[in-house]
């Protein structure tokens, strides 16, 4: 028999190798999930695809090196027993074992995906884990699509195959030194697979999730070509499955609440720009005009600019966060989706389809762009951005002088303010523009020049508002002097509440607790409203004030509606806090467990529960109606008018 040629690399030069093989594996994977499926991605161009073939390796080096985290493990610990022939063997077929199932998976999607529109997540084994049925179903699909049992077989014997190509070189001697360099190749390799496994490295870098793919799409429902199914697999292991909600019938669901908008004002659209500024953790507590009662009356509070601003804006007096954290504003504050119990970007439902106010106004020739001064991709933005229908992002890599860097999180906020200004004022008009600043985030620096410049509070948070507060004075004094201006809403929110340290905001309403405040330079939008809203709000506001005409979804209201039936929500630890007139429910999500009057009980201290029934059932009914118009339209993929 003839010997099979084989080749022999010392064991780190194998172990690339056979992880850059099955790189390649999902590559074809993809590339066949592409075959079978190409009907339903019509629009997608060559160069677009291979893009997508690029980004996927980052999701492909996730998965594998979850898949093969034990394999790396027992092939870089250093100790000689590494090169016995029976521990390469047994290697060998955990790692081909492995890989197989991970193969399986991806092979599956090219048939199952038709059905779904989305590759599989963790939530296969609970969907068919009550199915008595099981072996019968496999039979039926083994039945169906048989050529893929074939395909995958011969697939799987190539892999087998170059894989035994490669045999590991036994060391001539394995003395000390060679231990202390395995060690530190240990190390390095253990740091190599962390960054993969989070998709990259750096300060505001979250693990990548399934809403990252989004960045090399031009649709969610394209993003299923960038991912690989294993990975969504292990990404959404401890993610939640919601499940259907009937409370009530169709009818009277949509009688208590429709977030299906369909405008009834006639008058003529209004091409206003659009200005959104959300400022990283400026909690209402530390705004001054927004805060009179405080201390007496005598509370200045820390932005004195946004005070200036206030008395030339439209505020409201009881305004909130749908979430606690920066990845929960921007799909509340661009999309009106809130998550509840999870990110909405992080969560499975990431890919359905949504719109966006940039969207929407981009279908009426807009041009629209974000700027965030983090290193591009920070904290998954620029991917939820693409998703939203936003055309140009501006982060760090387009200011490019890093020695305006802050040397954590990004550009300081007052020169990247001034390019975003500068930037703008290149834009062709109408245009939707939304910038996140960061400025005030941990550790609460400042540029040196600035440092003493600002009053300092109890909060170190406070000091550093003062010099975003600053950069917004800039800006909008940059921004008056140029001729989009006058033509331009302002709206001015936080992305989420901070540390508190006035007991008035150390409750439920006060961790959520933020300005919303709109500001037209070329009209006459003023006054304040005693009125409930949130950060869902702000699209559908914006939207009818310009007199769009045309039906959106949105799961807020209009703030400038008659009528007192809206209401806010945010999920905290699992309740819901629900709030309407002058009261918040507490709801563990299936019973209430608190009822306050909050322009009574501004500490909420007093429970009244018990004693108001008839309030917290009325408010009950709205609460249900939400959960089940977000629940059931998650679940369906019903996200948009119809």
């Amino acid at each position: 028999m003839k010997k099979r040629h084989t080749i022999t690399l010392n064991l780190y030069a194998a172990l690339a190798y056979r992880f850059l093989l099955i790189m390649f594996l999902y590559t074809l994977c993809r590339l066949g999930f592409y075959f079978f499926n190409h009907s339903l991605f019509q629009h997608v161009t060559l160069p677009k695809y291979l893009y997508m073939l690029w980004g996927g390796l980052k999701f492909d080096v996730s998965a594998l090196i979850y898949i093969n985290l034990i394999f790396i493990l027992l092939q870089i610990i250093p100790f000689p027993f590494r090169y016995k022939e029976g521990y390469q063997r047994f290697c060998k077929w955990l790692f081909i074992v492995s890989n197989s199932l991970g193969i399986l998976a991806n092979f599956a999607d090219f048939a199952y995906f038709k059905y779904t529109l989305k590759r599989t997540t963790a939530t296969v084994f609970s969907q068919f884990g009550n199915e008595q049925n099981k072996m019968k179903l496999l039979m039926d699909f083994l039945a169906d699509y048989w050529y893929l049992f074939l395909l995958y077989a011969v697939f799987i014997w190539v892999f087998v195959w170059l894989y035994k190509l490669v045999k590991v070189k036994k060391p001539v001697s394995y003395k000390w030194p060679a231990y202390v360099l395995h060690t530190v190749l240990l190390f390095a390799i253990a740091l190599v697979c962390l960054t993969g496994v989070r998709g990259g490295w750096g300060f505001g870098t979250r693990p990548i999730t399934l809403s990252n793919a989004g960045e090399f799409v031009d649709t969610p429902d394209q993003m299923s070509l960038v991912l690989n199914t294993p990975f969504c697999i292990f990404r959404t292991l401890k993610a939640s499955k919601l499940k259907p909600v009937n409370y009530y019938d169709e009818q009277t669901l949509n009688s208590l609440y429709n977030p299906v908008h369909t405008p009834s004002d006639t008058a003529k659209f209004k091409p206003l720009n659009v200005v959104f500024l959300i400022i990283e953790s400026l909690g209402k507590e530390h705004v001054g005009s927004l805060n009179t009662d405080l201390q007496g009356g005598k509370y200045k509070g820390y932005t004195p600019f946004i005070d200036s601003l206030v008395s030339q804006s439209y505020t409201f007096t009881k305004t909130y966060a749908n979430g606690r954290k920066s990845i929960d504003a921007l799909p509340s504050v661009i999309t009106s989706i809130p998550g509840i119990r999870e990110p909405f970007i992080l969560s499975i439902y990431s890919g359905n389809k949504t719109t966006s106010i940039a969207k929407l106004l981009g279908d009426k020739g807009y041009e629209t762009a974000f700027f965030h001064g983090a290193p591009n991709g920070s904290m998954g933005f620029s991917s939820y951005t693409h998703l939203a229908g936003i055309k140009h992002y501006f982060g760090q890599n387009e200011y490019k002088n890093t020695g305006d860097s802050d040397g954590t999180w990004g550009i300081w906020d007052d020169p990247f303010m001034q390019y975003m200004a500068h930037t703008m004022n290149t834009f062709k008009q109408p245009f939707f523009s939304s910038f996140f600043s960061l400025s005030s985030h941990h550790p609460f620096r400042l540029p040196d020049k600035y440092v003493g410049k600002f009053p300092k509070g109890p909060l170190p948070v406070q000091e550093v508002l003062g010099y975003t507060d600053m950069a917004l004075r800039n800006f909008f004094r940059t921004a008056a002097a140029m001729p989009w201006y006058k033509n331009t809403l302002f709206v001015l929110c936080a992305d989420h509440a901070t540390v508190s340290y006035f007991p008035e905001y150390q409750t439920t309403p006060g961790y959520f607790s933020i300005p919303i405040i709109l500001y037209y330079p070329g009209g006459n939008l003023k006054g304040k409203s005693d009125k409930v809203v949130q950060q869902l709000d702000i699209m559908p506001t914006v939207l009818n004030y310009l007199h769009y005409d045309k039906p959106y979804f949105s799961f807020g209201f209009d703030a400038f509606a008659k009528g007192n039936d809206n209401f806010a929500i945010n999920n905290n630890d699992g309740n819901f806090n629900f709030y309407q007139g002058n009261y918040m429910l507490v709801n563990d999500g299936k019973l209430n467990v608190a009822l306050y009057n909050l322009k009574t009980d501004r500490l909420t201290r007093n429970n009244i529960l018990t004693k108001e029934p008839l309030i917290a059932e009325q408010m009950e009914k709205y609460l249900k109606a939400f959960i089940q118009q977000y629940t059931n339209r998650m679940i369906d993929n019903t996200l948009t008018a119809p």
